[in-house]
């Protein structure tokens, strides 16, 4: 099975792909992790937000078609651990490859909200988007390691 991780933006600093590229890097052949980077749509001086939100959002719509759709939304379920090795489980099972979006600086569009299969909320606080990309790979990570009963996660 493949993730991937469809983000905006791309100019992140070199610690963000190292990182990401650790964890994604653990993870066996069968469960693959990739990092997709969408340019964000132009803001000007008075940037119609409404408007960069859709085209943000048809882009990773586009890259996602035919994937499991599961949004990074801060109004979303928060899923411990081991809710998430249970759903990374699931997936893996349904065999269907999973597009894990995260949205630009202004959020998602409800065309992107509308069309996805479960919502994620990583936590209540507000996380740099270099950052979350980092926190996804490792917790996918985790979740892996929880159900190959590797010793990573002790809890």
């Amino acid at each position: 099975m493949r993730l991937r991780l469809l983000t905006l933006g791309t100019r992140m600093p070199a610690w963000v792909q190292a990182g990401f590229e650790d964890y994604a890097g653990r993870l066996p052949r069968e469960l693959r992790l990739e990092l997709v980077e969408l340019p964000l749509a132009v803001r000007g001086r008075r940037p119609d937000i409404a408007r960069a939100r859709e085209d943000e959002g048809r882009r990773l719509m586009d890259r996602a078609r035919d994937l499991r759709r599961v949004v990074l939304d801060e109004n979303g379920s928060g899923w411990s651990s081991r809710e998430l090795a249970a759903r990374l489980e699931r997936w893996m099972q349904d065999g269907r490859d999973v597009a894990l979006l995260v949205g630009g600086p202004d959020g998602h569009g409800a065309a992107v909200l509308q069309d996805a299969e479960d919502r994620w909320s990583l936590s209540p606080l507000t996380l740099p988007h270099a950052l979350v990309r980092v926190l996804i790979a490792e917790q996918i990570y985790r979740a892996w390691s929880q159900l190959a009963h590797h010793p990573y996660h002790r809890a």
